[in-house]
């Protein structure tokens, strides 16, 4: 690999990196605003950044994604989620997870490796101190699940399986 490409590759994922932040705060801002316009809120959030296109064409489709699919998401969340409440979820954790399965379910280029890292790093840094682990004892549970690895909840689920694509 040449290093244009490495640069392009590295553009890529810095966009995606920027998407995924941009369609966490669209999806909160929704959820805990006075508004369900998310296209707005997505555009005006985007404006104070100055994103480039591609960015915002990627935090659309995972946006649009989510709130189409909130019902299956909302449920595959739920089965993981040992002895949580997805209500009672902070509100930020909830739409990390969110993003991450629909990324799991529905982006299948996107590897399962990066979608957990990312939840992972976007916990860090949006969330509580302990939402990284919390995000990553869920989402790895569900990747495992998706496998087809484990029967076990969030809490057991991390001893089995590796690969969400069989769903």
């Amino acid at each position: 690999m040449n290093k244009d490409d490495q640069k392009s590759e590295s553009s890529v994922f810095r966009n995606r990196h920027r998407s995924r932040e941009l369609a966490l705060q669209t999806l909160y801002a929704c959820e805990v605003g006075t508004t369900q316009e998310w296209k707005c809120m997505l555009d005006r959030v985007a404006d104070t950044g100055s994103l480039p296109e591609d960015v915002k064409k990627y935090a659309r489709e995972l946006v649009q994604e989510v709130l189409q699919s909130m019902e299956q998401i909302d449920e595959t969340i739920r089965e993981r989620a040992a002895n949580w409440e997805l209500r009672r979820m902070a509100a930020i954790d909830r739409n990390i997870l969110r993003i991450a399965v629909a990324e799991l379910r529905f982006f299948h280029h996107v590897p399962a490796k990066v979608v957990i890292d990312e939840a992972v790093e976007l916990a860090k840094t949006f969330g509580a101190e302990d939402s990284g682990k919390f995000v990553n004892g869920i989402i790895d549970s569900i990747h495992k699940k998706m496998k087809g690895h484990s029967g076990m909840s969030g809490k057991d689920g991390s001893q089995h399986g590796t690969n969400p694509r069989s769903i």
